[in-house]
């Protein structure tokens, strides 16, 4: 389940768990164990049956190589020493050796055909060993021209036609893969009780249906195996990997206990457990079930992150982000979803680059949902980063629409969370923003608090007019960045000044630097002030503006504003103060407009003042 390779296979959970590992070669590929000849005293160095119970293969690698290097005629040395190899990731020593026992030609005390067959059970080795290192058209090739040991050696044939199956898959070979699955069925079936051979057939199953994506079918698979073997406690690190995938955290997470509290220290079990604590709750609790790691680790201690990939690459994850620099492209071969995170990062961080997730993710071919939401949101970002370039951001854009309702509209997905979310992302951008509000209004209750949900569906909501409900989500944004933004701005002041709130629309704009920006925001407010009557706060806009810019439309809106408020005043709509802040305003006007200035003023506003009592300077 876990892809060899990687440094999360440095330290297996268990020796009982050996048992049950998916497609595992190394219960074929174990030489006979040699006792060591003579009474050895309880002081001395451990042997090596105690570091392979421990599943110390760091020490029988230390101890192997010591005899090695003295001379120490133990039995079959090197296979042991590969087989340490092997299951300790070092995958390119192991097919050393292997190749230097199949130069050396075996044992001379052999007969041709024991030795042919020996020969060829060293290259089925070498091939699980190709395997782990990913070079999986060399250990396809070698797997496929090894003779079938059926009549001969049932075991080895079966490791064959397992190791056959998972090569195939990993090289997309459909033929292949149902040539070998016919076979490793046909040899399931025959088995008359629940062997060992019977379990490994049903663990690669399992492995297959899991690796294709069919987590349901794995866990019935996993389900029956645990009904027949209780004791085989990793088989429920299997199943929760199931119940992960699909979603079920919490059960996923009671699903490890068992193997937890026989292998307290299992990194594989406590990671699991971790990512669902990530998903249910944040990621401080996902980091808080990894201190068993660091208290119990006789060999690494607190570094113990740093000896697994897995864990370094999660403690990203659970940071949001921080390292992502300097530890995801190191992993990006190593572990797939380093990739995905890297992106990720590039379109969240602050100092990320959009681009350069556009270039991550031509590395990316989508299988799952979520990697083809992940690749909507890449072109969605650049093609509105594209705006210039007319041919390229609609191209970018297109792909994005076209990605998300690919989601949106599965069987799958299309009614679940993120497959509305989808729909919703691919009608918005085709600014058809009543149909996505009918999605977004369809899981609103679920991202009351979350921030880019907000952004989304208060602009869809003031687009289509609904100015309260749009204002009521905008409001909801707390995030500092997306607060001084242009668009968001925008929207919240029409929103402000079209709900009956000029002046909070007002205080929105003297909070802001002065920039280009800040000229067009203010424009907006000035011209939906005037539309909607509020012509006091449309004056002072207007009067900012024309102190920028000498534009005669300014002046003419200013002017027409001044008026609209004395309007007011007369009607009782609006306080008489206003009036001498309209004369001000009007008199800090340029000298050429100065008689039209005065006309307003002694001749309409003050003769109307004189007249009611109401005193203007």
């Amino acid at each position: 389940m876990i892809r060899p390779g990687s440094g999360v296979n440095r330290r297996r959970p268990s020796a009982a768990a050996a048992t049950t590992t998916t497609g595992s070669s190394s219960t074929a590929a174990a030489p006979r164990v040699t006792p060591s000849k003579g009474r050895r005293p309880h002081s001395v160095k451990p042997g090596l049956i105690d570091f392979l119970y421990k599943r110390d293969y760091t020490g029988a690698i230390a101890l192997l190589e010591f005899e090695e290097a003295v001379g120490d005629r133990r039995p079959a040395l090197p296979l042991w020493l590969a087989l340490c190899y092997f299951h300790n990731g070092q995958y390119d020593k192991a097919i050393e050796v292997y190749d230097a026992v199949l130069v050396d030609g075996g044992e001379p005390h052999l007969s041709t055909a024991a030795r042919h067959k020996e020969e060829e059970t060293v290259a089925l080795w070498k091939a699980c060993c190709l395997y782990g290192a990913c070079e999986y058209e060399q250990c396809y090739q070698l797997a496929d021209s090894i003779g079938d040991y059926a009549r001969d050696d049932q075991a080895l044939s079966q490791l064959r036609t397992r190791l056959l199956l998972h090569a195939a898959h990993k090289l997309n070979d459909e033929a292949a893969m149902m040539k070998s699955h016919q076979r490793l069925t046909k040899g399931d079936s025959s088995a008359s009780s629940p062997s060992t051979q019977h379990q490994q057939q049903q663990l690669t199953l399992a492995a297959i249906q899991y690796l294709r994506n069919h987590y349901q079918q794995a866990t019935d698979i996993y389900k029956k195996l645990i009904v027949d073997n209780p004791d085989y406690k990793a088989l429920n690190v299997y199943l929760a990997l199931c119940y992960y995938k699909m979603d079920f955290y919490d059960v996923a997470a009671e699903m490890l206990q068992p193997y937890l509290a026989a292998h307290p220290t299992s990194v594989i079990a406590n990671n699991l457990k971790a990512c669902c604590h990530y998903q249910l709750y944040n990621g401080k609790a996902a980091e808080d079930v990894w201190k068993p790691l660091a208290e119990h680790s006789a060999q690494h201690g607190p570094r113990v992150y740093d000896h697994h990939d897995i864990l370094r690459h999660n403690k990203v994850v659970f940071r949001n982000g921080d390292g992502a620099l300097q530890v995801l492209p190191q992993l990006l071969d190593i572990i797939p979803e380093a990739r995905l995170n890297l992106i990720i990062y590039h379109l969240r961080a602050p100092n990320g680059d959009p681009q350069e997730a556009f270039n991550l993710l031509k590395g990316v071919e989508p299988s799952q949902p979520r990697e083809h939401i992940l690749k909507a949101v890449v072109y969605a970002v650049v093609g509105q980063q594209q705006q210039g370039d007319g041919a390229g951001a609609r191209e970018s854009l297109q792909t994005a629409e076209q990605v998300f309702h690919l989601v949106g509209a599965s069987a799958s997905e299309c009614d679940t969370i993120p497959g509305r979310q989808c729909m919703a992302s691919c009608l918005y951008l085709r600014k058809q923003f009543e149909d996505a509000l009918v999605y977004l209004k369809s899981i609103k209750a679920y991202f009351s608090a979350d921030d880019d949900f907000n952004w989304n569906y208060g602009i869809a909501c003031a687009a289509i007019g609904d100015y309260k409900e749009g204002q009521q989500a905008l409001i909801s944004v707390h995030n500092p960045k997306y607060r001084s933004e242009f668009t968001y701005l925008s929207w919240l002041c029409r929103c402000l000044v079209l709900n009956g709130d000029p002046v909070s629309a007002w205080e929105v704009y003297t909070r802001q630097e002065p920039t280009s920006d800040t000229f067009n925001l203010l424009h907006i407010i000035a011209n939906d002030c005037y539309k909607q009557g509020n012509f006091f706060i449309a004056c002072k806009a207007f009067d900012v503006l024309e102190r920028l810019d000498p534009d005669p439309e300014f002046w003419d809106a200013k002017r027409g504003s001044a008026v609209g408020v004395f309007q007011l005043v007369i009607a009782g709509m609006a306080p008489p103060e206003q009036l001498q802040e309209v004369a001000d305003l009007l008199r800090g006007t340029r000298e050429h407009q100065i008689p039209q200035v005065e006309y307003i003023i002694n001749r309409v506003f003050k003769k109307w003042a004189g007249d009611n009592g109401v005193y203007l300077e």
